[in-house]
């Protein structure tokens, strides 16, 4: 994202962070999960990260918005990944109810 000068980090302190290397230092935190969060990723549109938690959702954050668009609920256990697939609206979760989920980030 913005030609390599930012990262996304998820924490077990519930949060999802933006950092910015040319400003050094944490630019953004988006707060919402219950528990801790495993896993992020970049929409390749930049615009959009996922987060997957402890707490069984997933969730995807509007970054210039600074808020979670959406909640994805529906695993049994910890979402404990998520990634965007390339170039589409569809993100991809895992779970340690032993499950891949598809969802549709617009709805």
């Amino acid at each position: 994202r913005n030609s390599g000068t930012q990262l996304v980090t998820s924490s077990g302190d519930t949060t999802v962070r933006i950092w910015d290397f040319s400003k050094c230092g944490c630019i953004l935190t988006l707060e919402g999960h219950a528990h801790a969060v495993w896993d992020c990723s970049w929409h390749s549109c930049g615009d959009l990260v996922a987060s997957a938690s402890v707490d069984n959702t997933s969730k995807i954050w509007d970054v210039n918005g600074e808020r979670c668009r959406y909640t994805m609920c529906g695993h049994k256990d910890s979402v404990n990944s998520t990634e965007f697939l390339p170039f589409s609206n569809t993100v991809l979760t895992s779970s340690a109810d032993k499950t891949l989920s598809l969802w549709d980030a617009r709805t």
